[in-house]
C-alpha cells in the first residue's frame, strides 16, 4: 500500500486519536502517552509537533487512503551527538502488515538526509518488537547490538535492539 508523509494538520486529530487508543500500538511505544487517547490529547501533539524546532524535530504524518494513519518522527540528539537522530514510528493497527511502516521510514530518513547535516539515524525498538525490528531491516538499518535490561515498560524490564543508518 501507497504511503506518503507530510506535516500534520489539526484535522487530523480525530484519526490520530483512534489510532492511538489501542493498547496493542501504546505497548510498543515510549511511556507518556496517555489511555485512554482522546483527540484533546491528539490537538496538543498535533500542535507540538507544528511549533517545534524544524532544525531539531522532523515530525510527520504517514498518510494513506487520503487520511492519517501513522505517525514518523526523526529527532536531532544534543552535544557530542548533534549530527545524529533517533527515530520513532507507528502504524494504526489496521494498517499493519502493507508496507507502509518501511516506505515511511525510507521517505523520512531519504528527508532528514537530504535536508540537514545529520549523518546517522538510530531507532531502539523493544527486542520482542520482530515486525518493528524487520520493518528496519527491510528500511536498510544495520542492527548493531542489543541493549540489554534497557527498559522498564508495563511493569517488566526490557531489552532493546539498537538500529542504525549511516548516510550514503
Amino acid at each position: 500500500m501507497e504511503c506518503r508523509l507530510r506535516k500534520w494538520r489539526i484535522e487530523d486529530k480525530t484519526a490520530l486519536a483512534a489510532l492511538l487508543d489501542n493498547r496493542n500500538i501504546l505497548d510498543n511505544l515510549r511511556d507518556g502517552l496517555p489511555y485512554p487517547y482522546t483527540e484533546k490529547d491528539a490537538e496538543e501533539f498535533i500542535r507540538a509537533m507544528l511549533a517545534a524546532d524544524s532544525t531539531k524535530t522532523f515530525a510527520f504524518a504517514i498518510e494513506a487512503d487520503g487520511k492519517a494513519v501513522g505517525s514518523i518522527g526523526v529527532f536531532r540528539q544534543e552535544n557530542i551527538h548533534f549530527r545524529t537522530a533517533e527515530m520513532g514510528y507507528y502504524i494504526g493497527e489496521p494498517y499493519w502488515g502493507k508496507g507502509i511502516a518501511t516506505s515511511a521510514v525510507k521517505q523520512a530518513c531519504r528527508y532528514v538526509f537530504e535536508n540537514t547535516d545529520i549523518i546517522r539515524i538510530f531507532a531502539e525498538p523493544f527486542a520482542y518488537n520482530k515486525a518493528s525490528c524487520r520493518v528496519l531491516e527491510k528500511a536498510g538499518f544495520i542492527f548493531e547490538g542489543v541493549l540489554r535490561g534497557n527498559a522498564v515498560k508495563n511493569g517488566r524490564v526490557l531489552d532493546m535492539r539498537m538500529y542504525g543508518l549511516l548516510k550514503e
